[in-house]
């Protein structure tokens, strides 16, 4: 069995979520994280009802800024990582300048088909699975000695 005996069979495409949402500091790294859960599908193969178990093996992040990466992770948000906000996780970017990009993340799923006869077979390779595009906007922070906080003079500069 190959990978084009699978054809009708398609794990449903991964969610991308950012951190912050949608919007990142240059300099700084932005979380991304991919929602891609094991995923069983029934259909039918060689005259047999079977199930399909697609289970993510790992993980391409396309940044739009002309670089990827592979890893084995969809990662985790800062808040379940324990992390403070803009610390660097196995899945984050850093993007060099302000602009919007376009991310993504395709998922490399390991198949093992289940017959009816109650037969497991491992496919060899990938069946792959991409995300819907997600635009991001990164700004450009500046900072500037100041003698108070904005708490302590709310007109200061910067407030």
């Amino acid at each position: 069995m190959t990978l084009t005996d699978l054809v009708t069979f398609r794990p449903t495409p991964p969610t991308l979520a950012t951190e912050p949402d949608h919007v990142g500091i240059a300099g700084l790294p932005l979380n991304l994280v991919a929602a891609a859960p094991p995923q069983t599908l029934h259909g039918e193969l060689f005259d047999h009802d079977v199930s399909v178990r697609f289970t993510p093996h790992h993980f391409t992040w396309t940044y739009g800024d002309g670089t990827t990466s592979t890893t084995t992770t969809p990662g985790r948000s800062w808040t379940q990582r324990g992390d403070a906000q803009f610390t660097p996780t196995p899945t984050s970017h850093v993007y060099a300048e302000r602009g919007t990009y376009t991310a993504a993340v395709t998922v490399s799923y390991s198949p093992v088909v289940t017959f009816d006869t109650g037969q497991t077979q491992a496919v060899a390779g990938y069946v792959t699975s991409t995300s819907a595009e997600q635009s991001l906007r990164i700004l450009e922070a500046r900072t500037a000695l100041v003698a108070y906080t904005c708490t302590e003079d709310p007109t200061g500069p910067g407030c």
